[in-house]
């Protein structure tokens, strides 16, 4: 067995079909935001402006969360020491699962080390737990999530994008007896559109189903005080399990799920994922600690980020370029072309000094590839105007299609 050539082989694919993923060598500047330092193709750093973050309210670079985090580290050290069985159960997880619990209006809350891990434990955990579970998932839900069902080894039945016609086809067809769960997302970050949360929750109790809804790119941003889109709908108490994220729009690094304690228990008790990984450095806790607190007081991020988004799209559209339609802080640039989605990166990176990834296909379909931009409360007019030139220049160099 040659191994040597299994492996070029497969990153030669890659190349071949424009989608070999190169990342960027950065520093972010601290209290600076959305300014950073480039160290890739040249010597020395090269000042950047970056507009692709998932850091959307830039609470990590935020003064009270950067104070939290210090005053824990030189309180408690670095690390966890272990798993919360072993390591002990650092009083820094128990405050935060708190806030958390009592941001989504739930009984209680448990933290993972990241977001997929939150998804996979979850959801594979859950569904093993239930006998003869089928869980019905959306078509577009994240590789954390059907990473989750899939090693349940329960039936999945997927239902078309956002469509409560064929959710109901499907949960009609089931069992009256089986035990159902419905996975869904509320803001899809590649299209940026958003679930029919309340509607499904109308199914849900029609079919007795259980909901599980991952919130991660709405926690912080949506609702009076950041609890999501389901904070936004008044819908969260119809939900079985929230999931969400600490290291997108609350700037620091975790996953978590809420929900009603007995089922919090269930997870605690015999998720893999969650029993035998190191616990999250009491800093990260803390520093998510503050920013969770901040945002359920402070509306101020929250604004500027969406009126930055809209002004961006406002822009893109003026200028005749392909952004698509969203009601969400998701601007996505239609390009559908892999190769040419990267040139457009390449240039706008060594050129212009604007850092935005291309997104390529797993993680949209083939003949979607596009640029994917999250302007936030820091990216000013001007930032904003500088990148639409850019890529108006770039549009026209390499023949791009302009939107119709």
């Amino acid at each position: 067995m040659d191994y040597q050539r299994i492996f070029t082989q497969a990153i030669d694919r890659l190349h071949a079909e424009g989608r070999y993923r190169v990342f960027i060598d950065i520093l972010r500047n601290k209290g600076m935001f959305p300014n950073a330092r480039c160290f890739h193709g040249h010597n020395g750093p090269k000042p950047i402006t970056v507009w692709c973050s998932n850091d959307y309210l830039a609470m990590g670079q935020h003064p009270s969360v950067l104070a939290a985090m210090e005053e824990a580290l030189h309180d408690v050290g670095a690390g966890s020491g272990g798993t919360r069985n072993i390591g002990g159960n650092t009083h820094y997880h128990v405050d935060l699962e708190r806030e958390l619990a009592d941001l989504h209006g739930k009984e209680g809350a448990l933290l993972f080390t990241s977001g997929y891990v939150s998804n996979e434990a979850t959801l594979s955990t859950l569904a093993k737990i239930l006998p003869g579970c089928i869980v019905f998932s959306d078509e577009l839900n994240h590789a954390s999530m059907i990473a989750g069902i899939r090693n349940s080894g329960c039936e999945k039945q997927v239902f078309r994008h956002n469509d409560l016609e064929h959710l109901e086809e499907l949960l009609a067809a089931a069992p009256a007896d089986a035990a159902k769960l419905i996975a869904f997302e509320s803001v899809y970050s590649m299209d940026g559109d958003v679930a029919p949360i309340a509607a499904i929750c109308d199914l849900a109790d029609k079919y007795n189903a259980l909901t599980y809804l991952d919130e991660v790119h709405a926690v912080g941003m949506y609702g009076p005080r950041g609890g999501g889109i389901s904070d936004r709908e008044a819908v969260a108490d119809r939900l079985t399990i929230i999931e969400g994220t600490l290291g997108k729009a609350f700037g620091v690094m975790g996953g978590y799920i809420a929900a009603d304690q007995m089922i919090i228990d269930v997870i605690r008790s015999y998720a893999p994922g969650f029993i035998f990984t190191t616990s999250l450095s009491p800093v990260l806790v803390a520093g998510a600690l503050a920013s969770v607190r901040h945002l359920k007081a402070s509306s101020v991020e929250r604004d500027g980020q969406q009126a930055g988004a809209a002004r961006l799209k406002a822009m893109f559209a003026d200028a005749g370029l392909p952004v698509m339609e969203t009601t969400t802080h998701i601007v996505p640039l239609m390009i559908g072309d892999p190769v040419k989605a990267k040139r457009v990166s390449d240039i706008l990176l060594a050129e212009y000094g604007v850092y935005v990834q291309p997104i390529n296909y797993p993680t949209v379909p083939r003949g979607t590839e596009r640029l994917r931009f999250t302007p936030g409360p820091a990216h000013d007019e001007m930032m904003m105007q500088e990148l639409t030139d850019a890529l108006v220049e770039i549009w026209s160099r390499i023949e791009l299609k302009r939107a119709a």
